[in-house]
């Protein structure tokens, strides 16, 4: 399973197996199965997960009690509490199972001490946060201009995936449809 990580490196980087080990040293594995949770609000953030098979969600619950898909995560992605593990604070989000979900953890002081010895690494992670940043700023553009309909065909072409693994319940309350209305969507795109 640690080759999809591997993979997704030299996506950017090459890699020795010496570079490769050592980098991998410093992750530890993790198995949570459906609903656990792998961070929860007000909780301390130690790790930056890396999905190596399942699905988890993020979201925020607000005073009334509904919840809000901040983000997904599916093999090959990596998901956490970004705010709450960079400045070592408290999380405001949670990040539970959507399905049985195996991934790798990196602790904040792990990817520190990476970054400060292997350049490979510092380049790896700035691409990817980069990547992330760049995602972020279309989402938030999408949900300020694109009506419904529009969010839900960029979903369904980006991430078709997602409409295998994913309630439909979760993936109207990511785009801020109601459910009906997904259904709507889905019935209109067969």
């Amino acid at each position: 399973m640690s080759k999809i990580l591997r993979q997704q490196i030299e996506k950017i980087t090459p890699l020795s197996d010496n570079e490769f080990e050592y980098i991998l040293s410093h992750f530890t594995e993790r198995k949570l199965r459906k609903h656990q949770f792998a961070v929860q609000c007000g909780q301390a953030v130690k790790f930056d997960y890396f999905i190596l098979s399942g699905c988890l969600k993020s979201y925020h619950t607000d005073n009334d009690g509904k919840i809000h898909i901040i983000q997904f995560g599916m093999q090959d992605w990596w998901i956490t509490d970004y705010q709450a593990y960079y400045n070592q604070t408290a999380a405001t989000i949670d990040i539970d199972c959507i399905e049985d979900t195996e991934m790798l953890c990196l602790s904040y002081e792990n990817r520190e001490k990476l970054c400060a010895e292997l350049h490979k690494m510092e380049h790896f992670f700035r691409k990817k946060t980069n990547i992330r940043n760049v995602a972020l700023q279309q989402r938030i553009l999408s949900l300020m201009s694109n009506n419904a309909k529009e969010r839900y065909d960029s979903l369904l072409e980006q991430y078709p995936q997602l409409f295998q693994k994913v309630p439909k319940h979760l993936l109207a309350s990511y785009l801020g449809v109601t459910r009906e209305t997904l259904s709507r969507f889905n019935s209109t795109s067969k």
